[in-house]
C-alpha cells in the first residue's frame, strides 16, 4: 500500500507498511499507478508518447529496486492479524480536582465536575492510586502520572504530598515516576512555578492563542477574560526552562479556523513547544468543526507548515506537537497498532478512586473499570479496549494513515458513533491532513540537517 500526495509542487509517496517516504518526479508519480498491473513493455508503450523510453526504463528500474528492498508496496508485517499480549498499567491520569476556576465553553469535563459533584481528591485516595500503579506496572521501571482536572492546582497541597509519596514508594521498588501537571495557569504563581521546576514535573499549559480567541472560549466564572493573567503566568513558567519540559496547549474551534495565527502568536511570545488541537464538540454546538470546514482547515494546516518551515530555516526552535513524527521508524509496531493504550495500559482515576479507560470516559458508568482500593479490574472492559486496534477498527486496515493515528481516539469514536471500533470521521480526515503536512515538514527538516 502506498499513499501519494503533493505539497507546493513536491510529489511525495509514502510506503505505508515500511514507513519509507520518497520524493519523486512526474514520470515516477505516474508509473506508480500502473507498475503493479502492467509489465515493462506495456508501460513503455503506454507512456512513450510523453516520455523517452530510456527514461521510463530507468524509472522502472528504480521503482523495482525499492520494491525489492521493501520500501515500496511492502506487505503488512503482520498479515492483517494481531493478538495483543498481556499488558501492564504504565500510566495514570489522576483527577485530583473535579472543580475548576474557569468556565471553558468547550470543556469535555462539564467545566470541572465531569457531570457529577465538584470535589477534590483526598490524600488517601491519591496514595492508593499510586500504590495501584506501582503494583500493576509489574516489572516495568518507568511509569507516568498526570495530575489533571478540572484544575489540579485547586488541590495543590495534595499534589505535593503525592509527588513525595510516589517518589519514595517508587524508589523502594526500583522504579521511577515521571510526573506531568496539566493546568489552565490561573493559579500558577511564582512559588508554584518554582516547585514544579525544582521537582522535574512536566507542565502542560493551556492557552488558546490570541486574546480575543482565548477569552471567548476560556472565561472566568464571572464571564471575564483570563488571557492576561494566564499569559503572564505561562511566560514566567517557561522562562524557568522547566527541566522536565512543557507544552503550551491550545484548542481551536470554528470561531478561529485561521488558527495558524494563534500558533504564530505563541511563537512570537517565545514559546517553542506548542500544541494547538481541534475542538471535539457536539455537532449542534456553534463552535463545533464541520465536514464542510475541511477544505479551509487543509489550507490552514498547509499555511502553518510553510510558516513553521520558514521560522526553522531562520534558526528559531519550534516544535509543533501534531507535526512531530519520526521518519526513521517511530514508535514500536505494537504502539502504532493500538495507540494510547487507554483502558489497559493507561487509566484515569476520579477523586473518589474510580478507574476509567481515560479522562474522556470519566462519568460514563458503563466504562467504570474498578477502584484503586482493591486493584480488581473489570476484565471485560480491559479486553474490549485491548482489542480496539487498527485490525479491528472499521476502515482502518485500508487507510494509509493507520500507523500514525493508530485508529484515532476511542473516546471520540464512542461519543460520535457509540462504538470504540468506529472512528470519528471528521477526526480521521483532520488526522490525514495533519499527517501530510507533518511528512512534508519532516522531510524538509531532514534535508536541512543533511546539508
Amino acid at each position: 500500500m502506498i499513499h501519494k500526495f503533493e505539497f507546493d509542487g513536491t510529489k511525495m509517496v509514502l510506503d505505508v507498511h515500511s514507513g519509507a517516504l520518497h520524493e519523486v518526479d512526474q514520470l515516477t508519480w505516474e508509473l506508480l499507478d500502473d507498475c503493479c498491473e502492467l509489465n515493462k513493455t506495456e508501460l513503455i508503450d503506454k507512456y512513450k508518447d510523453r516520455y523517452n523510453p530510456a527514461d521510463i526504463e530507468e524509472a522502472l528500474n528504480e521503482v523495482n529496486q525499492l520494491i525489492k528492498e521493501g520500501m515500496l508496496f511492502s506487505e503488512d508485517p503482520l498479515g492483517g492479524k494481531y493478538e495483543p499480549q498481556g499488558s501492564v498499567v504504565k500510566a495514570l491520569c489522576l483527577h485530583v480536582a473535579h472543580d475548576c476556576n474557569l468556565r471553558c465553553r468547550y470543556c469535555f469535563a462539564g467545566q470541572g465536575p465531569f457531570g457529577g459533584d465538584r470535589s477534590l481528591m483526598s490524600l488517601d485516595i491519591g496514595k492508593k492510586a499510586l500504590d495501584f500503579l506501582l503494583a500493576k506496572s509489574e516489572g516495568r521501571k518507568h511509569v507516568e502520572v498526570d495530575f489533571f482536572g478540572g484544575e489540579p492546582l485547586l488541590n495543590f497541597p495534595v499534589v505535593q504530598e503525592l509527588v513525595s509519596y510516589g517518589r519514595e514508594k517508587a524508589a523502594a521498588l526500583g522504579k521511577e515516576i515521571k510526573y506531568t501537571l496539566t493546568t489552565n495557569a490561573v493559579l500558577l504563581d511564582e512559588k508554584t512555578q518554582q516547585y514544579l521546576a525544582d521537582n522535574n514535573i512536566n507542565v502542560v499549559l493551556s492557552l488558546d492563542g490570541r486574546q480575543n480567541v482565548h477569552d471567548r472560549m476560556r472565561p472566568t466564572p464571572g464571564g471575564k477574560g483570563s488571557y492576561q493573567r494566564v499569559l503572564e503566568n505561562i511566560k514566567s513558567m517557561v522562562s524557568k526552562n522547566p527541566p522536565a519540559g512543557y507544552y503550551v496547549r491550545g484548542t481551536f474551534t470554528r470561531y478561529n479556523l485561521d488558527f495558524s495565527k494563534d500558533v504564530l502568536h505563541m511563537i512570537n511570545h517565545g514559546f517553542e513547544e506548542i500544541s494547538v488541537e481541534p475542538v471535539i464538540a457536539e455537532p449542534g454546538d456553534d463552535f463545533a468543526l464541520r465536514v464542510e470546514d475541511l477544505d479551509t482547515l487543509r489550507e490552514e494546516y498547509r499555511h502553518l507548515t510553510r510558516e513553521l518551515l520558514k521560522h526553522i530555516k531562520e534558526g528559531k526552535k519550534v516544535n509543533f506537537f501534531h507535526f512531530n513524527i519520526d521518519l526513521t521508524g517511530g514508535p514500536c509496531l505494537a504502539k502504532r497498532l493500538s495507540g494510547c493504550g487507554a483502558g489497559h495500559q493507561y487509566m484515569a482515576v476520579t477523586p473518589d478512586g474510580d478507574l476509567y479507560p481515560c479522562h474522556q470516559f470519566v462519568g460514563r458508568p458503563e466504562f467504570k473499570i474498578g477502584h484503586v482500593s482493591d486493584g480488581k479490574l473489570n476484565e471485560e472492559i480491559v479486553v474490549k479496549f485491548k482489542a480496539a486496534h487498527i485490525y479491528n477498527k472499521e476502515g482502518c486496515q485500508q487507510c494509509w494513515a493507520k500507523y500514525y493515528c493508530s485508529g484515532g481516539c476511542h473516546a471520540n469514536a464512542y461519543s460520535f458513533n457509540k462504538s470504540i471500533l468506529i472512528p470519528h470521521r471528521l477526526g480521521c480526515e483532520l488526522a490525514k491532513i495533519r499527517l501530510e503536512c507533518a511528512l512534508y515538514l519532516q522531510a524538509n527538516l531532514q534535508q536541512l540537517q543533511n546539508q
